[in-house]
């Protein structure tokens, strides 16, 4: 009787245990600055992603591409635009390349790294999108997430199965 009592207990302790080890990294968006997630995409080192938004004065599309790196910091490594003005870079940094290619503005080779980003889903031109996948065939709206005006932050990160199950995975 003892040893069955020790084998159940021994197995629930494990699965707890298990249940808490991080195992999934992930594009994390957490609720403003709380740790409070609300959402995650699972990715791996080196995997990339955008963020697109349509920029409020402009009214047109900015897309900032983004890698993550062996450290599990976001990289980004280009930006695409449409018109200078408010908000928009006019030129490169150090070995930064900046070309007009096809009728838009891209810097290229960036080597900006961020241990998480600090973002507010669009309240007046809410049309940020998340796009992800080899070939950049996988695109979600944030408005099918957040809410719009949401101030979100986002990191890498090793979730664990509760963690997982605390947020929304993000898919399309």
């Amino acid at each position: 009787m003892k040893k069955r009592i020790s084998i159940v207990l021994i197995s629930i302790i494990l699965v707890i245990s298990l249940i808490h080890i991080p195992f999934s990294k992930s594009l994390v968006f957490y609720q403003g600055q709380t740790k409070k997630l609300i959402a995650y995409l699972p990715l791996q080192q080196d995997d990339t992603f955008q963020i697109v938004f349509t920029h409020s004065i402009h009214l047109s599309d900015v897309i900032e591409k983004y890698r993550v790196t062996t450290e599990d910091d976001i990289q980004q490594f280009e930006i695409v635009y449409e018109a200078y003005g408010i908000g928009m870079p006019s030129n490169a940094e150090g070995e930064e390349e900046f070309v007009y290619e096809d009728g838009k503005y891209h810097i290229k080779n960036m080597k900006r790294v961020f241990p998480s980003i600090h973002i507010r889903n669009g309240k007046t031109v809410s049309k940020h999108r998340l796009i992800w996948g080899e070939n950049k065939e996988r695109q979600v709206f944030f408005n099918d997430y957040f809410s719009p005006g949401e101030y979100l932050t986002l990191q890498i990160k090793n979730l664990s199965l509760w963690e997982r199950l605390k947020g929304v995975k993000i898919s399309d």
